[in-house]
């Protein structure tokens, strides 16, 4: 496998579904599939998928296809799923809860290793396999723990609040529910912003616009 130089942000996130895709095929007992069956079943054009696959190096043979199995533990390695990063929650509420209930991290390239929260009627509680510890004991938890990523299910305001002492203790990455852009003003950090709300309001102009209603 080539290292890539400059991959596009619409390829990387095409990554998680093929690899989504793959694991349900090796699921069903696929061993073996070509570019335009992939393309078939994911809907996107057999190009397509060659052209992203290519950005890391190809893995397809001509004639053959590719080897499922294989194909699927190269993608795992380049999303960075072996690697897994220490990571925090910070928000125990309903959202917060939900992610760390039906949300299988370790398989996802995370190690979840401490969930935070400012309620005094939350902290104290387990959530899955871990209890619920006191936003003020963030600092000295980072310093024995070390972790890189942080998960915010908490306020616009909080987060923004938080965000310089985050920095300071050294995450580098943010799945950020919280509406609060970090990397407006930290730069060098990545943020995965979350955004159910923008998500429904796309889901309601495509159904006001599909042809199929006209019909």
């Amino acid at each position: 496998m080539t290292k890539p130089t400059a991959v596009s942000l619409s390829v990387v996130r095409r990554l998680p579904r093929y690899y989504r895709f793959l694991g349900e095929l090796l699921k069903g007992g696929c061993n073996r599939i070509s570019s335009k069956e992939l393309s078939e079943k994911m809907g996107l054009t057999a190009s397509q998928i060659r052209q992203d696959l290519n950005c890391f190096g190809g893995f397809g043979q001509q004639g053959y296809g590719y080897n499922v199995q294989a194909l699927y533990d190269e993608i795992a390695k380049i999303l960075g799923l072996d690697k897994q990063q220490k990571t925090i929650l910070i928000g125990a509420g309903n959202l917060g809860r939900a992610i760390v209930t039906h949300l299988d991290f370790s398989h996802l390239g995370f190690d979840l290793v401490g969930i935070f929260d400012n309620s005094d009627e939350l902290v104290g509680e387990t959530v899955g396999s871990l209890t619920v510890s006191h936003v003020d004991s963030l600092s000295e938890f980072c310093h024995e723990n070390s972790p890189v990523i942080a998960i915010l299910c908490i306020p616009k305001n909080a987060a923004e609040a938080l965000a310089d002492s985050l920095i300071e203790l050294g995450f580098k990455g943010f799945w950020n529910f919280s509406h609060y852009d970090l990397a407006i003003d930290y730069h060098g950090i990545v943020v995965e912003n979350v955004h159910l709300g923008d998500s429904l309001m796309t889901l309601c102009y495509r159904v006001k616009n599909n042809p199929s209603n006209n019909s």
